[in-house]
């Protein structure tokens, strides 16, 4: 094989893309390439795309354009640079792309990314490669394992993808037309991939899916097993400290997941749970087959179990017929719940999807003034969660040197970034953090035992802190 072909990938959008990512390094990796961070040096780009946010399809051709530039520099210096358009909005206008941008090689959707090789040799002979369809032998596709370096070199935390797919059909959701219908992975094979990166020094796992718990995986003995039963498995790899899942949907929180967080330290007690909106008008227009007292319900017999448990959440402002009584609803929703954080978007249509239909549109004025009016209060929730910190002593997963030097940074049990002054050999432990101050999103604080007291054999470390944090 001769030397190393660069390769930059550029993501979009959700978890599943940031897995998809390492998913495409890990398939390329036989092929000779290895990553790099500098687009102008690679020879082959891959957009990693996304459909959900505002205007995806024009974002992506805009980027094209960039590259179309930077391709055409790399020929005149005699070296052949390929470009990939890969994720959601492949999926979804493949042949759209290839006809509006010709300076596109290869085109791939989320289900095909094991067959990247084969493309980019049939671009190579050919001229261009397109393959959007879902495959019918394996959705999550034939992969290789990672290599143990490339494990070690993403560091402490990793995703592990259980579940892909929607049959939700949310009007608003392009997911279930450019991922397909729910398949979850069997129980064994995430098990495997737990335990290769627990072997490889990694701490924290999230399990994610377009829809994680409504995860139904085969289990060992046959039967299908929930999400809560899934956890309760791999909470029991030695190694690992912390559990995490994302994202979720208030339909799909089953009593076995409940009881998870009831029973396992190691399941951190944070949850990201969407809801879109407080009003059940338009909680019913969006499809989502829930009011916003079954949400409400939802929060509670999680508080009845984890008293220091915590939410996020998602919200669209706007949505075809919200009005002024809509859009307070979701402000009294927010006030109600209390949030450590939530991810709030104008509505924009999807093509495709039934809501793209709706002729009674919000104007744009409106829309602006509410998600103002949104994340303000918002902010202050998350920045009220966060300033509740000083003073206690928490928990934190230590990660990665900081950009100051001697700082160590972690993340709490509420993905709260945490910086203390220390030597490097905490990285991958769990160590309790008395919080002295807030730096904007960040808590600052010092290590609230000495070095002598710390246990040497971590790998038995779990989360033990039940501090309230006031979610």
């Amino acid at each position: 094989m001769g030397p190393p072909r660069k390769l930059h990938i550029k993501s979009y959008g959700c978890q599943m893309n940031v897995y998809d990512a390492q998913r495409m390094v890990d398939t390329l990796a036989p092929e000779g390439f290895v990553e790099t961070a500098d687009v102008d040096d690679a020879d082959l780009v891959i957009l990693n795309t996304c459909h959900i946010r505002e205007k995806a399809s024009e974002k992506v051709y805009s980027e094209l354009g960039r590259l179309r530039v930077v391709k055409d520099e790399a020929a005149r210096n005699g070296r052949q640079m390929n470009i990939a358009v890969a994720g959601c909005v492949a999926q979804a206008e493949g042949d759209e792309i290839i006809r509006r941008a010709p300076v596109v090689d290869v085109v791939v959707g989320p289900q095909s990314y094991h067959h990247l090789p084969q493309l980019l040799a049939r671009a190579k002979s050919h001229g261009r490669a397109l393959e959007t369809e879902f495959p019918v032998e394996d959705k999550f596709g034939f992969l290789p394992p990672p290599k143990p370096d490339a494990i070690r070199a993403r560091g402490i935390s990793a995703f592990v993808t259980v579940q892909e797919g929607c049959d939700k059909f949310c009007t608003f959701c392009v997911v279930p037309y450019t991922r397909g219908t729910e398949v979850s992975r069997p129980v064994a094979k995430i098990v495997d991939d737990v335990l290769r990166l627990a072997d490889n020094g990694v701490r924290e796992i999230t399990l994610i899916g377009q829809n994680v718990n409504a995860y139904h995986g085969e289990g060992p003995d046959g039967r299908t097993w929930p999400l809560g039963a899934l956890l309760r498995r791999l909470a029991e790899i030695p190694g690992i400290a912390r559990l995490r899942y994302s994202t979720s949907h208030p339909r799909d929180v089953d009593d076995t997941l409940i009881a998870a967080h009831r029973d396992l330290p190691g399941l951190m007690p944070f949850v990201h749970l969407p809801v879109q909106s407080g009003s059940d008008r338009i909680l019913a227009a969006m499809n989502r087959k829930h009011t916003a007292d079954d949400y409400r319900a939802v929060i509670d017999r999680f508080r009845a179990v984890r008293q220091d448990i915590a939410f996020s959440s998602d919200f669209i402002v706007g949505f075809p017929t919200e009005t002024e009584e809509d859009f307070s609803a979701t402000l009294a929703l927010v006030r109600q719940i209390g949030y450590a954080g939530a991810y709030s978007f104008k509505y924009s249509p999807r093509p495709g999807t039934p809501a793209a239909d709706m002729r009674e549109t919000v104007s744009a004025t409106e829309m602006d003034e509410r998600l103002v009016r949104l994340q303000e209060l918002i902010d202050s929730q998350q920045s009220a969660f966060n300033a509740a910190a000083i003073g206690n002593t928490v928990d934190v997963l230590f990660e990665r040197a900081a950009r100051n030097p001697g700082q160590i940074v972690g993340r709490t049990a509420y993905l709260q970034p945490a910086h203390v002054m220390a030597s490097p050999d905490i990285i991958g432990q769990v160590l309790p953090v008395t919080i002295a101050s807030l730096e904007r999103y960040s808590l600052l604080g010092e290590l609230a035992a000495p070095a002598s007291s710390r246990a040497a054999d971590f790998s038995q470390t779990t989360d033990s802190s039940q501090t309230t944090m006031g979610a």
